[in-house]
């Protein structure tokens, strides 16, 4: 058996892009950073990603039932901070400016891509649900560097 120490010391070594994914709805504006995004096939073009339950709006954010995930770019570590500390949703959306595309979650102006979904599946495994999300939209923002999590901390490619 695995220890959690063991995993977590291991899951620190793979370098990772850093997201805020974003939703808006009848069930609320709320947002989270997420290192846990990937892309699933292309044929629909899918990526999933990995959200804590435990997250105090998690329910309310998966009901909405669309999210974005907004890709930072290495100048972005700040914003990345914000949305994964106890701030209200609001003061975490004061920090930047927002738009959106075709679901209406909340696009970040200035993000290396966006991608804009709804979600069409929801896996909970542990401590986390599994967002399956078909993607309705993409924005590609312009050529800066990509802010990574690597060994606990953030680093530009």
């Amino acid at each position: 058996m695995v220890e959690v120490t063991e995993f977590k010391n291991a899951m620190a070594q793979l370098a990772t892009a850093v997201h805020v994914v974003t939703s808006d709805g009848e069930n609320g504006r709320y947002g989270f950073t997420a290192s846990a995004v990937c892309s699933v096939t292309d044929s629909p073009p899918t990526l999933l990603v990995c959200m804590n339950t435990n997250i105090r709006f998690y329910d309310k954010f998966v009901k909405n039932g669309v999210l974005m995930v907004n890709t930072l770019t290495a100048q972005q570590s700040e914003l990345s901070n914000a949305f994964a500390s106890p701030l209200t949703s609001e003061e975490r959306f004061a920090k930047a400016e927002w738009t959106t595309l075709v679901t209406g979650s909340p696009m970040l102006k200035n993000a290396l891509i966006n991608f804009d979904c709804k979600i069409s599946e929801i896996k909970v495994v542990g401590t986390h649900g599994i967002l399956i999300c078909e993607i309705v939209g993409i924005r590609q923002g312009g050529d800066d560097k990509a802010l990574i999590y690597h060994n606990r901390g953030y680093h530009q490619v």
